[in-house]
């Protein structure tokens, strides 16, 4: 099949590998500008286009994917199909109508819940069960297709994002796979998102992620994970933010209540780390990554006069 894949992030390159394994012509890569990033603000390839690059597949990098130009320069590839995984535009009607075969998309929740930028983040911050992948048909409206193929895993209770993005991403590629050999078969089945169920998964950015000590010990600890690696939850120690990480629920009080305010450091020594007093329970900080330091062990803080018991978190 010729395709023409658009994606940006790690998310989307066990997709563009496996279809390349598969014996799929990619014909080019739509993938995003080359953006600042770090310290020096250097331009950054994105990792999509260094493994197209590694490929030897053409990249195509408008700034907007829209226009007479880049319609005809697509359309003169004479493409089958558009494979998207986390491209970062909403593609125009006559973009997606116009492979023959149309254009399908690698989304990473089970729709219709968590339609959205955030799905992975999302679907840990508020506790499901499971997440999973969907291979949908694209329409304009925002992850509202039919669902083409659909695959479940159960979340453990400890993941975070970035574990669950990793997995989700071979487990993507997988399913397009499957999806299109059937699409190939002409045994695929399409269905209808069942759209009084769906649900949303917004982007998040660096202020949502600020810790609520408030929240009891059981949410706390999903938003932690649920933000860990981007955007990293954090809070303040005196004037400094602290980015933390690695939660764990020390215990939970019935009653709703704690032994001291919340953000309140009850427990700070080199051996068992530090404890967090919250609106209902306790929560161990397993790491944290001060201003200006690397991500280290909570202990090793304490062990570096960072913290110690009795400081409370803002």
């Amino acid at each position: 099949m010729r395709i023409l894949f658009w994606g940006t992030p790690e998310f989307a390159v066990p997709s563009l590998r496996a279809l390349q394994e598969e014996g799929h012509a990619v014909l080019a890569v739509v993938t995003q500008p080359d953006r600042p990033a770090g310290r020096g603000r250097q331009l950054r390839e994105s990792p999509v286009k260094i493994e197209a690059e590694r490929e030897g597949i053409p990249v195509l990098q408008p700034e907007k994917p829209r226009g007479e130009a880049f319609q005809a320069e697509i359309e003169a590839l004479e493409p089958d199909l558009s494979v998207v995984a986390a491209y970062g535009h909403i593609l125009t009607d006559e973009v997606l109508a116009l492979p023959r075969l149309g254009s399908v998309n690698v989304h990473a929740s089970l729709l219709p819940e968590l339609r959205g930028a955030a799905p992975v983040n999302w679907a840990i911050i508020l506790g499901h069960s499971h997440s999973g992948v969907t291979i949908m048909r694209m329409v304009r409206e925002l992850d509202a297709g039919p669902i083409l193929y659909r695959v479940a895993t159960p979340l453990p209770d400890d993941i975070t994002a970035g574990e669950l993005y990793l997995m989700l991403s071979e487990m993507g590629a997988t399913a397009l796979i499957e999806a299109l050999a059937q699409m190939e078969a002409g045994v695929l089945e399409e269905s209808e998102q069942e759209h009084e169920r769906a649900t949303y998964a917004p982007k998040l950015a660096r202020d949502d992620a600020r810790v609520d000590w408030t929240l009891d010990a059981g949410e706390l600890h999903r938003w932690i994970r649920g933000c860990d690696p981007w955007p990293a939850a954090w809070s303040k120690l005196g004037d400094q933010p602290v980015q933390i990480f690695r939660p764990e629920l020390v215990e939970e009080s019935p009653e709703g209540t704690s032994p001291a305010a919340p953000g309140t450091v009850v427990r700070a020594d080199v051996r068992g780390g530090v404890e967090v007093a919250t609106g209902g329970g306790r929560l161990r900080i397993g790491e944290v990554k001060p201003a200006g330091k690397g991500r280290m062990p909570s202990a090793a803080w304490v062990g570096g006069r960072g913290v110690k018991e009795g400081d409370r978190f803002d």
